[in-house]
């Protein structure tokens, strides 16, 4: 463990008495939804809910047989969705699948993807990602939604322990989600929370290498006459020492979540916190311009020392309402809002000098203090005209956020090389009085959207549009004297069209935007100060869903065009004279083949282009991070003759990646093996489920994804997991 150092004092857990019981946080969770395991043998249900986009829109879509994955998902403000009848590309990750897999983060959950590649790695004390080749999460506002809402999960980690579904909504979707908090256009990601079905309770045991454990309380219960109340809990606790060298991690997650199901009121409150400690993290490299990327070093090996340290304490809270105004009108408002305290001190992103990977780093101390709040509220409609259903959403949203940080110069540089860490005397960190504000932003918007449907919804078309506004005031950095404001709007269009020749089949096609903050012109810059106006980034998409029952698949082809601010070599102006466009083509398969084999897996090929560039020797090069081939290849059998034993496995494969726009140096590619094995019983009554995993079976020695400004990871190494749960 690495030594307790000044001015580090972030308990385990913050909060009021209220919230904390007996050192875990207790999320109540809601809805009094039944999804189904999908698997042979499962016998823990929760109750069926319809997936119409006006209907009780705050439930879970069941899960498609095999378990894996659901049927649908959420859409934004359509609500939930079947997939089949969704004009846009979406996956849901169930609860069963995360479990299985002993997937602790999103990040982790998300790793089966083939449109989603993480950009840090399991030691990292933040997690990023790359969806559809372009970035998400890489700044310091959190930008997955928590059930359907920005503002309410943590900013930097996202542990599974809370999640019911962890859903991807593939492309920009502005018209249906609103702005993402740090400008994502690649897609959404977006947590559904436990909630309480049928009453459960359920203790995990776990461990993994080198010496982490730690377990888990997961109780729903419902009550009253009619049991309208239901209350779930959920809260871990975990700690110990990481595969990586010198590195521990302690972390403690849990919620408490009341709700009411009435004849005409709906209510959900969720409370949810989580606090997140690393000795030693793992930071990003950066490579001096120039020199070849080396190969990669052992998954085990770190730089960072063991006096560095990571400290992360999140706070979260959602209430949700809706009331059935007649039996076509639905109004609902959402409250919620999160405080993340952060208070670090460790090395900045090392720079690799040469190809026999020397390294310098220097520390720095870095608190901070996010605070996020957000309002909405609206009205869903199902009207007829003639022979065309109509499902209507009308939404207003508000989203605000204020950042104060101290980060004072860091000190005391040292050398070290990646294949050889160097262990560095202590360096106290420069701490300096006070928090000075660095930003606040708000986020306002207005949509309405419509699905209308004929032929009994084999022919449905959407169409919506949201007016977003967006402002912000920029301070100067350990100072908080006002730099610039920001106050610019744009709209934003929506249309996707389904069409259903056959019961199996879905025809499906979308014109789509995505909108981010224009960027203010750095200080070098020749108009510093200067706000660019929103980034909107344009999708145009097509392709085909199958459902046959026990087994669906999804093929589309896209392309997301998006602009972007640069400086002009010459002139030195900052300005919007940048852009990039993806094209790709997505396949996906999942189900089951037969009761005993299941398969998930899929295929990303990407083809990135910058397409304007003020620096004429880059134009056509590839963008940062964007590979051209993903590859997912997952399955698991129930082994036969052997009741309740299932192998599983994975290969994961990620083509080349710059790190720079010249093209000159490149991350090369990889392939990672998974694999897993279980064996549910039934011990004196109580289902119990013993699992066995192992990332990085070959362990393969490989760097990660690359993010959108050139850092990047080394991977993980071999890693074993071990779990028990039972069912009391």
């Amino acid at each position: 463990m690495g030594m307790m150092r000044p001015g580090r004092c972030v308990p385990l857990f913050r909060g009021s008495p209220a919230i904390l019981s007996a050192g875990v946080l207790i999320l109540v969770t809601a809805g009094a939804a039944r999804a189904e395991d999908g698997r042979p043998g499962s016998t823990v249900q929760l109750e069926e809910l319809s997936v119409e986009s006006t209907g009780a829109a705050r439930g879970i879509v069941p899960a498609y047989p095999g378990g894996q994955v659901a049927q649908g998902g959420r859409v934004g403000l359509l609500g939930n969705t079947e997939a089949k009848k969704s004009p846009f590309s979406i996956t849901s990750y169930t609860d069963t699948f995360v479990r299985d897999r002993q997937a602790r983060t999103v990040s982790e959950a998300l790793s089966r993807d083939p449109s989603v590649r993480a950009t840090q790695t399991t030691g990292a004390p933040f997690d990023s990602f790359s969806i559809r080749g372009f970035p998400s999460g890489e700044g310091t506002s959190g930008e997955i939604a928590f059930d359907g809402i920005y503002g309410v999960a943590p900013s930097f980690r996202v542990f599974t322990d809370y999640a019911e579904r962890i859903e991807v909504l593939k492309g920009p979707s502005a018209a249906l989600s609103g702005v993402s908090p740090n400008g994502a256009v690649g897609g959404v990601v977006n947590v559904v929370p436990k909630r309480a079905g049928e009453d459960l309770t359920r203790v995990t045991l776990d461990y993994g290498s080198v010496a982490t454990g730690g377990g888990q309380l997961d109780v729903a219960r419902r009550f009253g006459p009619g049991r309208e109340w239901g209350a779930r809990v959920v809260g871990s606790l975990h700690g110990g020492d990481t595969p990586f060298a010198r590195q521990s991690e302690t972390t403690g997650v849990g919620a408490l979540a009341l709700d009411y199901q009435g004849d005409r009121f709906r209510g959900w409150l969720y409370l949810l916190a989580q606090n997140d400690r690393f000795d030693a993290p793992l930071r990003p490299f950066q490579l001096r311009a120039g020199v070849p990327v080396p190969r990669a070093p052992d998954g085990r090996l770190n730089l960072t020392q063991s006096w560095e340290y990571s400290d992360i304490d999140d706070r979260g809270a959602l209430l949700r309402m809706e009331y059935d105004l007649t039996d076509a009108v639905t109004l609902f408002a959402d409250a919620g809002g999160a405080q993340t305290e952060v208070q670090r001190y460790f090395q900045s992103a090392p720079t690799i000098l040469n190809a026999r990977g020397d390294t310098t780093s220097t520390p720095q101390f870095y608190a901070m203090g996010i605070a996020r709040s957000t309002v909405d509220g609206g009205a869903r409609a199902r009207f007829d005209t003639g022979a065309i259903h109509h499902a209507l959403v009308v939404q207003a949203s508000t989203y605000n956020e204020d950042t104060a940080r101290q980060f004072p110069a860091g000190r005391g540089a040292y050398l070290s090389n990646i294949y050889a860490p160097r262990l560095a005397a202590y360096i106290p960190p420069p701490i300096t009085a006070g928090r000075p504000r660095l930003s606040d932003s708000t986020l306002s918007g207005v949509s309405v959207a419509d699905t209308l449907s004929a032929l009994d919804e084999h022919v449905l078309l959407t169409v919506g549009v949201r007016r977003q506004r967006v402002e912000a005031h920029n301070y100067l950095a350990n100072v908080g004297t006002l730099s610039s404001a920001y106050d610019k709007s744009a709209t934003t269009p929506v249309v996707g069209l389904v069409i259903r020749p056959w019961d199996a089949v879905s025809l499906y096609a979308n014109s789509i935007e995505g909108l981010s903050r224009g960027d203010v012109a750095p200080l070098a810059a020749s108009n510093a100060g200067a706000i660019l106006a929103p980034y909107v980034a344009h999708q145009i998409e097509a392709g085909v869903k199958l459902d046959l029952g026990r087994i669906g698949a999804t093929f589309s082809a896209f392309r997301i065009t998006r602009p972007n601010g640069e400086a002009n070599p010459v002139t030195r102006s900052f300005a919007q004279t940048g852009e990039q466009r993806i094209s790709g083509l997505e396949f996906s398969v999942y189900g089951e083949i037969t009761p005993e084999l299941r398969v998930l897996g899929g295929l990303s090929l990407l083809d990135g282009v910058l397409t304007r560039t003020a620096t004429a020797a880059n134009l056509g090069h590839v963008p940062v991070g964007v590979p051209d081939v993903q590859l997912n290849l997952g399955a698991e059998w129930d082994l036969p003759g052997l009741p309740g034993l299932t192998v599983d496995g994975a290969v994961i494969y990620t083509g080349r990646q710059f790190i720079d726009v010249a093209n000159t140096q490149a991350l090369p590619d990889w392939a990672r093996l998974d694999l897993g094995l279980r064996y549910a019983t039934v011990i004196d009554g109580r289902r119990t489920t013993f699992r066995a995993n192992v990332l990085n079976a070959t362990g393969t020695r490989y760097w990660t994804g690359v993010a959108s400004f050139g850092t990047f990871f080394q991977g993980g190494p071999r890693t074993y997991l071990l779990s028990m749960s039972v069912d009391l």
